[in-house]
C-alpha cells in the first residue's frame, strides 16, 4: 500500500510541495503559541558567537571575549523583563508577555537563560543551518520551533513582537534590526519600541546621523529606536514605551 500523500516524504520534500512546507511553518507555530497562551513577546537579537562566561573560560583567548559582557547583560535584561511580565499578567490578565529569541547560542542563549532563571518560559525560533545553530540548553521544548525557511522565521519574530532589543552582532543581527526598522518605518508593522543595546558599539558600526544628514533617512527616523547601556535602563525603556492597546485598536500588522 502506498503512503498517503501527506505522509509521503519524497513528495513533501519535492518542489511541488513547497507551498505545503511554507504553510506548515506558519500554522504549526500559530497553533502552539495559541495553545500555550503566548500573546506578546519582546524579541532579543544578537550574535550567536559571543561566548558565555563558561565558554570564555575554556575557549582560550578570542577578540570575542571582549564582548562577553553582553552575554551577561542580555541574560540580566531577559530576567528583569520576565519578572516584570509576571507583574503585567496580574494587571492585564489577557496579555501574556514572554522573551523570544532565535534559540541558538550566544546572545540568544543568554535571552532564554535569563527568562528561565526568572522562572518563566521563553519562545525559541530556531533555524536549521550547517553550523552554529542548535537549540541552546535553556529553551522550553514546547515553545521551540525549527524553521527551514528564513522568511517564515522572520514572520514569527514579528507576529507577536511588542518590543525588540538588538545586542551587538553580525550580518544576522543587522538583517533582523534593519528589517524591523523598515517594517515600522513603512507602516507594515504597528510602532514598537526598538532598543539598541550598547551605544558605543552601535554608534561605531552604524552612523545613523550621517544617513539623516544625507537625507537617506529622515530626521524622524532617528526616533524609531533608542539606546541603553545597562539592564535596568533597558527594562525602563520597555516599561515606558510598550503599548499593548495598539494590538486591540489597530491590530498588529506583520
Amino acid at each position: 500500500m502506498k503512503d498517503l500523500a501527506f505522509e509521503n516524504q519524497s513528495f513533501l520534500w519535492g518542489n511541488e510541495a513547497g507551498p505545503i512546507r511554507i504553510l506548515s511553518e506558519y500554522l504549526h507555530p500559530k497553533a502552539e503559541l495559541k495553545a500555550h497562551g503566548i500573546t506578546d513577546t519582546i524579541v532579543v537579537f544578537g550574535s550567536a558567537r559571543i561566548p558565555s562566561p563558561e565558554a570564555k573560560k575554556v575557549g582560550g583567548y578570542s577578540p570575542l571575549n571582549e564582548l562577553s559582557k553582553y552575554y551577561e547583560e542580555a541574560r540580566e535584561v531577559s530576567r528583569l523583563i520576565s519578572e516584570w511580565a509576571d507583574v503585567l499578567k496580574k494587571e492585564i490578565p489577557d496579555r501574556n508577555l514572554h522573551i523570544c529569541t532565535g534559540g541558538g547560542p550566544g546572545i540568544m542563549e543568554a535571552g532564554n537563560r535569563g527568562a528561565k532563571e526568572a522562572g518563566s518560559k521563553s519562545v525559541a525560533l530556531n533555524i536549521v543551518l550547517p553550523h552554529e545553530q542548535n537549540p541552546n540548553p535553556y529553551v522550553n521544548p514546547e515553545l521551540t520551533f525549527e524553521f527551514h525557511y528564513f522568511f517564515m522565521r522572520k514572520l514569527w519574530f514579528m507576529k507577536t513582537c511588542r518590543g525588540m532589543i538588538a545586542f551587538p552582532g553580525g550580518f544576522g543581527t543587522f538583517d533582523e534590526l534593519f528589517e524591523t526598522l523598515t517594517l515600522v518605518q513603512t507602516g507594515k508593522k504597528s510602532p514598537i519600541p526598538i532598543l539598541l543595546y550598547g551605544k558605543k558599539f552601535w554608534s561605531e558600526v552604524i552612523n545613523f546621523k550621517k544617513l539623516a544628514e544625507m537625507r537617506l533617512i529622515s530626521e524622524e527616523d532617528l526616533h524609531l529606536f533608542g539606546y541603553a547601556d545597562s539592564p535596568i535602563e533597558a527594562l525602563r525603556f520597555f516599561q515606558e514605551k510598550i503599548r499593548f492597546e495598539l494590538t486591540h485598536s489597530e491590530g498588529t500588522k506583520t
